[in-house]
């Protein structure tokens, strides 16, 4: 999906909601269990209920990841539901936070981009910048693909590293001054937390266009309103994610929708503060 694609998309659902399908099974609903592929099903009632209010659906791999083959074929059966049967409908973040050196970072795009290699084709991979460009920049060689660069977190171990300060600048600047030449706006976003709303007016000084994918919304305790004050653009230039708050919802056989219902509330929410831009 190209960046005016997703702008069109938002301004057409008069949304800029990602939704986090972090599916943990001690958590579904009960009587999903018993079916061939719970996960999967759970996946696919969430998406029905929600494809028209959300823009993007984000799964993180941990928890396809931790079941082996099994949550491998759920997560492949999720994303290739999404891209058939809503083509164009949605945007896939594959929240993985991959990164390292060149030749396998070539491999880990291939795994979430080459469908005819891996069976899977997100239009976005989160990745980790620590160990610099060139565990990037593999990412970038597919075109409409994206990259979501870690910048600044909202868990509580970010204050360990990501304040560090050197000649005034915080290491989180210095992430992005460096990292904006990597790509440009048309394939780079990047991870804000919304528990760090506050410091998204220094962000966009220094990625005033680029996309920001902005977790912690909801159950981190995140500001939506303070989120938009902050870091809003002409183009909106942003993708709130909110995981448990939706789809756990209810854990009864009314969870779909419930998580429509949850979803609905903050779509009518965003649509208020589109209409401003």
């Amino acid at each position: 999906m190209t960046r005016q694609e997703l702008i069109n998309l938002i301004r057409r659902k008069q949304s800029f909601l990602c939704i986090g399908l972090d599916t943990d099974l001690g958590k579904i609903p009960r009587h999903l269990t018993s079916l061939e592929d719970p996960i999967f099903e759970f996946n696919k009632a969430i998406i029905d209920a929600t494809i028209d209010l959300t823009v993007a659906y984000k799964p993180n791999l941990a928890f396809y990841e931790c079941y082996g083959v099994k949550g491998w074929e759920s997560l492949t059966r999720t994303i290739d539901y999404i891209n058939t049967t809503y083509p164009g409908q949605a945007f896939t973040i594959a929240d993985a936070k991959r990164g390292d050196i060149g030749n396998t970072s070539q491999q880990y795009a291939r795994a979430m981009f080459d469908k005819p290699s891996s069976g899977l084709e997100f239009d976005a991979v989160t990745v980790a910048p620590y160990m610099g460009e060139d565990s990037v920049k593999p990412f970038l060689s597919y075109p409409s693909k994206w990259i979501i660069v870690l910048a600044l977190t909202s868990n509580k171990g970010a204050e360990d590293f990501q304040f560090f300060k050197s000649q005034d600048t915080r290491l989180f600047e210095q992430v992005l001054i460096k990292s904006k030449s990597w790509g440009s706006e048309e394939n780079m976003m990047y991870v804000v937390g919304a528990t760090k709303a506050e410091m998204l007016a220094d962000i966009r000084k220094i990625v005033p266009d680029h996309f920001l994918l902005v977790p912690g919304v909801g159950a981190q305790g995140g500001s939506l309103q303070e989120v938009v004050k902050y870091g809003m653009t002409k183009d909106c230039g942003l993708l709130v994610n909110s995981s448990r708050n939706i789809i756990y919802a209810s854990n009864g056989t009314d969870f779909a929708i419930k998580a429509r219902e949850e979803a609905g509330r903050m779509q009518k929410e965003m649509h208020y503060l589109i209409s401003a831009i």
